[in-house]
Parts: structure tokens; C-alpha cells; sequence
């Protein structure tokens, strides 16, 4: 999570939402990293996890993720939730919940819905409280 973190820093830095994911193969190796991409590429799929997710791809030469657990330091929405059901992520660790748009819980229960064919294990909250002070104070200096 702390990896993750490091790649929310950066998102702040360059203007973004700070939110960032990591990928670490089965093995315990990252493969992939990714940050808040969105207003910079003008791309409304580039969250974090979606960037991290792309880049596993190509790194593992498949888009599916089997044994694969992703890093986010905020829930993911309704997308990125699809998306890692549908790389067959094994395991999904978050740090803050998301009131607005969290699709593991929060606001909608996307994750491990009972008719789908795939299930994640889910581990929440590990530095929520650290990530979410890093979004609070984000917001709060553009307001």
C-alpha cells in the first residue's frame, strides 16, 4: 500500500485526484503501477486502477491476472471494479472507502456479487486513514 501511495503522491503532483494502485504478481514482484491519469491524457478511464490494470497486461502478456493482487488507495468505482473482475484479479486491497462512488460496499456492492462468475478477495481499510487524509486535504486546498 505504500507503493500505491507513492503513486497517488505523484498524481497530486501533477494536478490529478491523488489516487494510485499497485499490482504484485503471485511471486510478490510489482508488476504494475499505476496513478490518476484522467484530466492529463483527457481520458475519463484512466483511474488509477484502470491505468495499473493496462499496464499488467502488457507487462504479463495477458489481461487476465490470475493470483495477481491490486493496490488502490481509494475503493474502486463501478468501472475499475469491472474491470479487475474481468482481469480475474485474486485479490483487491484498499485503503479508504469512497462514499460517492465505491462499488466494493460503499454505494453500490459491484465485488463478488453472488451471480457472477468470479470472485475477489477483498481486504479494506489497510491506511485508510492515511489515504484518506491525503484526499481530504487535497480537496480541501482546490475549494
Amino acid at each position: 500500500m505504500l507503493l500505491a501511495m507513492e503513486q497517488a503522491r505523484a498524481a497530486e503532483e501533477a494536478g490529478e485526484v491523488p489516487v494510485g494502485a499497485v499490482i504484485v504478481s503471485p511471486e510478490g514482484e510489482v508488476v504494475a503501477r499505476g496513478e490518476n491519469r484522467v484530466l492529463r491524457d483527457s481520458d475519463p478511464t484512466a483511474h488509477a486502477e484502470m491505468v495499473a490494470l493496462r499496464a499488467a497486461g502488457r507487462a504479463l502478456g495477458n489481461y487476465r491476472l490470475p493470483g495477481c493482487t491490486l493496490y488502490s488507495t481509494l475503493e474502486p468505482c463501478s468501472m475499475c471494479s469491472g474491470a479487475i473482475l474481468h482481469a480475474r484479479v485474486a485479490r483487491l486491497v484498499f485503503a479508504a472507502s469512497d462514499p460517492k462512488a465505491g462499488a466494493c460496499g460503499s454505494v453500490l456492492d459491484v465485488m463478488n456479487h453472488p451471480r457472477l462468475n468470479h470472485q475477489v478477495e477483498l481486504v479494506a481499510g489497510v491506511l485508510a486513514q492515511e489515504c484518506g487524509q491525503m484526499l481530504t486535504e487535497f480537496f480541501r486546498a482546490r475549494r
